[in-house]
């Protein structure tokens, strides 16, 4: 159970759902912070603007804005190498569309990656973490106009040039593959213009997204070749959500539609971004779905030109897929699937497979030879403060050991796994239902749904543990 000595241990956040003060120091309002709040009955809704009456959990996030000095040293203290966050791109443009970034917003930045280097601590950022400035959604139906890739790359430049010193790893874009199903377009493209309801039943238009998509990877080839030639010290990634998928059974019907919805779910982004060219199996799947994008004549040799050093992802379940329609379906990350009877389920319906995780480090390793990163990866539950004050969240260690044995197999494997950033190793909002009830952090804050608590910070089981974890580089593990 022995890690790598250079192994980047740490966690990982977001700053829609962490950082609070949404409309403070000159920040704009992003698609995040139209957002409500839900829970595991009743979806989140986008709005077209902020509604008084309604809950926007994004606007006090679990106050990272105030706190990030006692949070980035309660991570020091556990021994993270590593701290993976995003930097909110309303707090540096809050339109998307001014000519000169807010000096404010960037100021904060400074001092929070300051702030990790003195406790040496290695920030990876990733620059798109589902919050687009909402004024590009209004605009111009978010990535679906190209136009975005333009701002985008105006974001990139001024961050890229603040930070070069300070930021040596960044991720283009949060769980990109989350364009190729429905509730992407809100989460990830923002091609919902003047939509306003449940994020689950938003008008699906099939065309927009993919062209979203073509326009997101024209942005982020192009963020990685700025880098590669004016940042030669940067390290330039992706971020899929990897929804591991199984037949059902042996019928080869099954296999065949498992191997087809890994093709689109898993493997369409992550080609791209990291072959640097359209898969051949996508050409079906657009003619079938009548898709004919807008592709201008330098795109693909930007693509091609543009391709990531490694690759990362998100696991936290997998899913079963049949062609028998009467299966019971359990719900998941973004992606649902058949119920898989050799699995236990989390209390929000995730179906906990550890050994998938080992599946699909071999899998993705085998299939691009770059070295990889699990930058989320985590269990949601709702914990019991007591008393004194102590969370005892035996179930997250379980968790989270289960999933820390297979990554040790699958580097004994030959996979080049150079890091884990566990998801929300502080409590945060949930990005699936909009909830503070569900927490992943080894951190819990003293914040409740119905606005209760102070943002008092308290120690888990979890954070002894995982402190353990990193002090031994894996052993006391087991």
């Amino acid at each position: 159970m022995k890690f790598p000595k250079n192994f980047l241990w740490g966690g990982a956040t977001a700053a829609n759902q962490y950082e609070g003060a949404w409309n403070e120091d000159g920040k704009g309002i992003s698609i995040a912070d139209v957002c409500t709040a839900g829970d595991a009955k009743t979806p989140r809704r986008i709005c077209t603007a902020v509604w008084e009456g309604e809950r926007y959990p994004s606007h006090g996030g679990t106050a990272f804005y105030y706190r990030y000095r006692e949070d980035i040293a309660l991570f020091a203290e556990m021994g993270f190498k590593a701290f993976r966050m995003s930097i909110a791109w309303t707090r540096i443009f809050p339109t998307g569309m001014e000519s000169e970034p807010n000096e404010a917003g960037l100021a904060f930045y400074d001092k929070v990656f300051d702030e990790c280097i003195a406790h040496n601590i290695m920030p990876i950022v990733t620059i798109s973490h589902y919050e687009m400035p909402y004024a590009l959604v209004e605009q111009f139906n978010g990535w679906a106009d190209r136009r975005c890739i333009g701002y985008y790359m105006n974001f990139c430049r001024v961050i890229f040039e603040r930070y070069q010193h300070k930021v040596k790893y960044w991720l283009t874009f949060n769980e990109i593959n989350a364009g190729v199903i429905p509730v992407g377009s809100i989460l990830a493209l923002g091609t919902v213009k003047g939509y306003e309801g449940p994020l689950c039943q938003a008008p699906d238009d099939v065309h927009a997204r993919y062209q979203a998509l073509h326009h997101q990877f024209v942005a982020s080839a192009m963020a990685v070749k700025l880098a590669h030639e004016k940042y030669p010290d940067f390290m330039m990634g992706n971020m899929s959500l990897f929804a591991l998928m199984y037949p059902y059974s042996c019928n080869p019907e099954d296999v065949l539609l498992a191997q087809q919805k890994m093709q689109m779910m898993n493997w369409f982004c992550s080609d791209v971004q990291v072959k640097g060219e359209y898969p051949y199996y996508a050409k079906r799947y657009f003619e079938e779905n009548n898709i004919k994008l807008s592709v201008e004549k330098e795109d693909m040799e930007t693509i091609k030109q543009g391709t990531v050093d490694f690759y990362t992802f998100s696991y936290y379940m997998s899913n079963c897929v049949s062609t028998d329609e009467s299966l019971g379906k359990t719900s998941g990350n973004v992606v649902s699937g058949i119920k898989n009877p050799y699995l236990h389920q989390s209390e929000w319906g995730w179906q906990i497979d550890p050994t998938g995780l080992r599946v699909a480090l071999n899998e993705i390793y085998t299939r691009y030879k770059i070295p990889v990163m699990i930058v989320e990866n985590g269990l949601g539950a709702e914990d019991i403060k007591e008393a004194d004050g102590s969370i005892h969240d035996s179930y997250r260690i379980e968790y989270l050991r289960r999933h820390i044995e297979q990554m040790a197999k699958a580097i004994e494997d030959g996979v080049d796994l150079i890091g884990y950033t566990p998801w929300g190793c502080i409590d945060i909002v949930s990005a699936s239902t909009g909830e503070l009830r569900k927490r992943y952090g080894f951190i819990y804050v003293d914040r409740q749904d119905d606005g209760a608590g102070d943002f008092s910070r308290y120690k888990k089981d979890s954070f002894y543990w995982y402190k353990d974890v990193i002090a031994t580089d894996g052993e006391s593990v087991t």
